[in-house]
């Protein structure tokens, strides 16, 4: 699949020496930008749900260490 992309000219200056810097083609550097910042929020989605869960559960925070003992670490 291919696309393209209207970019300013000091967009494209930009996205170009990003490309150089890395040694990557243009499409390159966008494709890795573009599954990145996809990467970055389904991250931050996942923590929040789970932040949520573990508020919603009334569940409290204790020392690591006592998970340690736990464990037996």
């Amino acid at each position: 699949m291919s696309f393209s992309i209207r970019l300013t000219a000091e967009e494209k200056s930009l996205a170009e020496s990003y490309a150089k810097i890395h040694s990557l083609s243009l499409g390159e550097a966008f494709k890795r930008a573009l599954f990145e910042k996809i990467e970055d929020e389904y991250d931050v989605t996942v923590a929040d749900d789970a932040f949520k869960d573990y508020l919603d559960s009334g569940k409290k925070s204790r020392p690591i260490e006592d998970l340690w003992q736990e464990m037996n670490l």
